[in-house]
C-alpha cells in the first residue's frame, strides 16, 4: 500500500488503509485515547493497493475472464497493466469486471486507487446546498456517496472512514458459470416441492438435494434456463430459536456442457414459509413475523457492523456475538441500514442458530437525491446483495431504510428541504426499491422503512399498526414505567445507554484522573451529546449517587437493564396486541458508552445477562396495582406449560413474611394473568419475590420488585460470602441485596447481576475455575 506522500506499507487483502497502518505501527490503536483524529486524518488521502499475479496461457484458453471485488470501499480506480479496468463508487456492491482482453500470459500487475471519501461528501455538500440535512453522522452530503453511514460518526461510533478491499477479490476463468440461482418453497400438507431457476451459459444445470442427515434425498437436470424441480416428502421445517429445530438441507448446482462440470455451488436451506402477518383486529392492524402459518413474538436486538475496522471482523467473532445472542433466547436480530450488508457467514450462522433477520437495505437517517447514476447504484446494490442472502432460511423481512419515513414528518433538518426530495423518497422506497425486492426476491416480504404504517407517510409510528421506534425513555427522559402507557404492535428500536465494562474502559483511559465521565477521553468515547447527562438524570431519579468511576459505570448498566426489562415484560404481557421486542442495541464498533447489552471487548453488561430471564420463552413478571402485584406468565413455545407460581412478601432485609403458590396454566405463545398478591391486613410488602416453577419442581424462572424506588430503599450493607468449587460458584449473604455483579476479568457466568436472600444460596457456574479472591463483587447500594 502506497500514500500519495510517498508511504509505502506492505499490506493484506481483504485489508483496508487504517487495518494496515495500524498494523504496521504507522498510527497509534485509534481506538485509544483521543486517537481517533490523527487515524481521520490518514483518511483524506489518496492510497494505492497494487500487486503482481501470473496468469497461464492455460487460463486464456476459456472464453472469459472476470475480475471480481466482493467489496471495494468506496471510490476506486482499477487498473490493470495500465489500463483502467473500472471505476467504482458503491462500497456495498459486488463489482464483477470483464478483463480477458487486458490480460496476457506471465506477470500482470492489478493497481486499485482509492480517493477519500471525505473530501468527496465535502463537495457533494458544497455542489447540492439544497440537501441540507447532516444525516446520523452530522456530516453534510453523506448520502451522496454509498459508502456504509456510521463510517463517518454516529452517536455511538467514531469518525473513521475508511478505505481499502474490504472483502475478497478473484479472477474468475470460464466457458460459462452459475450466474443466478433462485429458489422457490411450495408447502403442501405431506411435502414440500422446490423449484430451482438457474441462469447460466451452460448447457444443462444439475441439482442434488442432501438432508441434514447427509443423505442424497432427490435429483434433477434441466436445459439452462430452465426449472429444475424437486420434491421433499416428510420435510423436516426450519424453525426459529425456541419454536423448534432448525434442519437445513444442502443443494448442490452445478453447471455442465460437454457432459463436463463447468461451475458448480453449494446452497444450505431450511424448508419454512416465512412472511409479516397484517390483519385487522380490535386494536387495528396486527403486526408479527410469522413462520410456517405460526405468529411469533420476536425477541431480539439491533445488529450493527462489528468493528470500525471491517476486515478485523471474522467468523468466529461473528459466531460468538450471534452465539451470545441465541444462549439469551434471541429469536431475531436486525440488521441496521446505517451500516454494511453482513458477509455469507452471518447469514450461515443465523440460519444456523435459528436468529431471524429484519434485513434493513442500507440506508438510514438521510436524505438521497434520486439522480439517473444514484438510482442505477442502488438499484444493482440491492441486486447483487438479495441475490446473494435470498436462499438463507433466517431471512424474515426486508426494510426499505433506518427512520427516514418519520424524519421526513418530524425531523427539523429533514422536513425543512424541498419538496422534490421528498417526492424522490417515495419514488426511491416505496417504489423502485420494492419493485427490485419483489422481482429479485418475491417470497421475502418487504417493509418501506422502520417505523413505519406501511408507507406513504401515514402515521408512520403509529402504535396500532405496523413497527414503533419508542425513544420516550432515555431520550424523552420518561421513566420506565411509560412504557406501559403504550401498546406498540411491533417496537423494533427502544434502549438506554451505560458505560462499558471496567476492563473495557481500561483499554483507552491509561491514568486515573481521566477516569472520570467528563475527562476529555471519556467525553470522546460518549458520542450522544446528552448521553452523560442523561445518565445522571435517571441515577438522580432512581438510585443514590455513585463516588467512584467503577459504581458510576455499575449503576449505569444496571439502570439500562431495569429500562430494557420493563419495555419487554409489559410487551410480553400483551402478546397479541404486542408482538416484537427488539431493543437497541446488540454490539459496539469500539469502546464506547452506548446502548449495547455487549461491549466492543465482547464483555456481557447487566442488559445482556438479563435479556436472558426476560427473553426465556417461559417467564413470570410482576406487574404493580393500585393494591398488590399481578402475577403474569408468558408462553413463547408451541406447546402448553403448567407449574406453580411461589409468591414470598418479604421484609426490608429480605426474610420471608409470607407464602403463597398460584396454579399456573399457559397455553401455547401466549400469555396469562396467574393471578395477584396482595397485602395481608396491615402488612407492608416491602419486597415481593416470585419464582415459576414447571411440573417437575425445576425453577423456569424468577422475577422481584421492591415496594419504593431503589434510592429510597434502605438497603444494608450486606456480608457476601463466596465459595468456589472449580467453575462453580456458590452465593450467600447475610440481608438481602440485588443487582449483585460478579467480575473477573473475561469470565462469563451462567448468571449475574443477581438477587440473594439471607439463609438461600444463589448456585452459579463460570466458563473457567475460579478462586474466590479473584471476584470483584459490587451490588446495588
Amino acid at each position: 500500500m502506497t500514500g500519495e506522500d510517498g508511504r509505502s506499507f506492505p499490506s493484506e487483502v481483504p485489508g483496508s488503509v487504517l487495518k494496515t497502518l495500524l498494523d504496521r505501527k504507522a498510527i497509534p490503536d485509534p481506538f485509544d485515547g483521543m486517537n481517533e483524529y490523527a487515524a481521520c486524518a490518514e483518511t483524506r488521502h489518496r492510497w494505492h493497493f497494487e500487486r503482481a499475479f501470473t496468469v497461464s496461457g492455460e487460463d486464456l484458453e476459456h472464453s472469459a475472464a472476470d475480475l471480481v471485488f466482493e467489496g471495494l470501499d468506496t471510490l476506486a480506480a482499477v487498473e490493470l497493466n495500465g489500463q483502467t479496468a473500472a471505476r467504482t463508487d458503491n462500497m456495498h456492491r459486488t463489482w464483477r469486471i470483464p478483463v480477458k482482453q487486458m490480460l496476457h500470459p506471465g506477470e500482470n500487475r492489478l493497481r486499485v486507487t482509492f480517493d477519500p471519501a471525505m473530501t468527496y461528501v465535502e463537495k457533494a455538500a458544497e455542489k447540492n446546498p439544497e440537501v441540507s440535512y447532516d444525516g446520523g453522522s452530522e456530516l453534510k452530503g453523506t448520502g451522496f456517496l454509498r459508502k456504509a453511514h456510521y463510517m463517518f460518526g454516529w452517536d455511538w461510533g467514531p469518525r473513521l472512514p475508511d478505505a481499502g478491499i474490504w472483502r475478497g477479490v478473484r479472477i474468475e476463468f470460464f466457458d460459462s458459470r452459475l450466474e443466478e440461482i433462485r429458489i422457490h418453497q411450495d408447502h403442501k400438507p405431506d411435502r414440500v416441492e422446490l423449484e430451482i431457476r438457474i441462469r447460466t451459459g451452460a448447457e444443462q444445470a444439475a441439482v442434488e438435494l442432501t438432508d441434514p442427515d447427509g443423505k442424497a434425498i432427490a435429483e434433477g437436470k434441466g436445459e439452462a434456463e430452465s426449472p429444475v424441480r424437486l420434491c421433499v416428502k416428510e420435510p423436516r421445517l426450519w424453525w426459529p430459536n425456541g419454536l423448534g429445530d432448525q434442519p437445513l438441507y444442502t443443494l448442490k448446482i452445478e453447471a455442465r456442457s460437454g457432459g463436463r462440470t463447468e461451475d458448480e455451488k453449494t446452497l444450505r436451506i431450511g424448508l419454512r414459509t416465512m412472511t409479516v402477518s397484517r390483519k385487522p383486529d380490535a386494536w387495528g392492524e396486527s403486526f408479527a413475523l410469522c413462520c410456517n402459518g405460526t405468529d411469533f413474538f420476536a425477541m431480539g436486538g439491533d445488529y450493527i457492523p462489528e468493528d470500525n475496522l471491517l476486515t478485523r471482523m471474522n467468523r468466529e467473532k461473528t459466531r460468538r456475538l450471534l452465539q451470545d445472542c441465541r444462549d439469551c433466547h434471541f429469536n431475531t436480530v436486525r440488521v441496521w441500514g446505517g451500516g454494511i450488508y453482513p458477509d455469507d457467514d452471518f447469514y450461515d450462522l443465523c440460519d444456523e442458530m435459528g436468529l431471524v433477520v429484519w434485513q434493513d437495505l442500507m440506508f438510514a437517517c438521510n436524505t438521497y437525491k434520486l439522480t439517473d447514476s444514484f438510482r442505477e447504484s442502488i438499484v444493482r446494490e440491492a441486486e447483487d446483495n438479495l441475490r446473494r442472502i435470498r436462499h438463507h432460511a433466517s431471512l424474515g423481512l426486508v426494510c426499505g431504510n433506518n427512520e427516514m419515513e418519520t424524519a421526513w414528518l418530524g425531523w427539523g433538518g429533514v422536513m425543512n428541504q424541498p419538496e422534490s426530495l421528498k417526492q424522490d423518497y417515495l419514488e426511491q422506497f416505496e417504489h423502485l426499491l420494492k419493485d427490485v425486492c419483489q422481482r429479485e426476491a418475491p417470497d421475502s416480504f418487504y417493509w418501506p422503512s422502520s417505523p413505519s404504517s406501511g408507507g406513504g407517510f401515514d402515521d408512520p409510528n403509529s402504535l396500532d399498526r405496523g413497527d414503533v421506534h419508542d425513544w420516550s425513555v432515555w431520550h424523552g427522559r420518561r421513566p420506565f414505567s411509560d412504557f406501559t402507557e403504550r401498546y406498540p404492535r411491533f417496537c423494533s428500536e427502544f434502549g438506554f445507554e451505560s458505560f462499558p465494562c471496567m476492563d473495557t474502559l481500561r483499554t483507552f483511559v491509561h491514568e486515573e484522573r481521566e477516569m472520570n465521565p467528563f475527562s476529555r477521553v471519556m467525553e470522546n468515547h460518549q458520542k450522544c451529546l446528552s448521553g452523560n447527562a442523561t445518565t445522571l438524570y435517571y441515577i438522580s431519579q432512581t438510585l443514590r449517587y455513585p463516588f467512584s468511576m467503577e459504581k458510576l459505570v455499575h449503576a449505569s448498566q444496571w439502570l439500562q437493564a431495569e429500562a430494557v426489562k420493563a419495555g419487554v415484560e409489559h410487551w410480553r404481557r400483551n402478546r397479541g396486541r404486542c408482538m416484537g421486542a427488539v431493543y437497541w442495541q446488540i454490539n459496539d464498533c469500539w469502546p464506547v458508552a452506548s446502548w449495547a447489552g455487549i461491549d466492543s471487548s465482547g464483555r456481557w453488561k447487566a442488559l445482556q445477562y438479563r435479556a436472558r430471564h426476560f427473553f426465556a420463552p417461559v417467564a413470570v413478571s410482576l406487574r404493580r396495582e393500585e393494591k398488590g402485584y399481578s402475577v403474569h406468565v408468558v408462553n413463547e413455545r408451541r406447546e402448553p406449560f403448567r407449574g406453580t407460581a411461589a409468591c414470598t412478601v418479604r421484609d426490608e432485609k429480605g426474610g420471608a413474611v409470607r407464602k403463597l403458590t398460584l396454579d399456573v396454566r399457559c397455553p401455547a405463545l401466549s400469555s396469562v394473568n396467574a393471578g395477584t398478591v396482595l397485602p395481608a391486613d396491615g402488612e407492608e410488602m416491602k419486597i415481593v419475590q416470585c419464582v415459576l416453577r414447571d411440573e417437575a419442581g425445576s425453577t423456569v424462572s424468577e422475577c422481584e420488585e421492591l415496594y419504593t424506588l431503589p434510592k429510597y430503599f434502605p438497603f444494608e450493607k450486606p456480608e457476601i460470602r463466596i465459595t468456589c468449587r472449580g467453575n462453580s460458584i456458590t452465593l450467600e449473604t447475610d440481608t438481602f441485596c440485588t443487582g449483585v455483579e460478579l467480575q473477573a476479568g473475561d469470565a462469563r457466568f451462567s448468571d449475574n447481576w443477581v438477587t440473594l436472600y439471607p439463609g438461600e444460596k444463589k448456585e452459579l457456574t463460570s466458563d473457567r475455575e475460579l478462586r474466590a479472591e479473584e471476584l470483584r463483587v459490587l451490588w446495588l447500594e
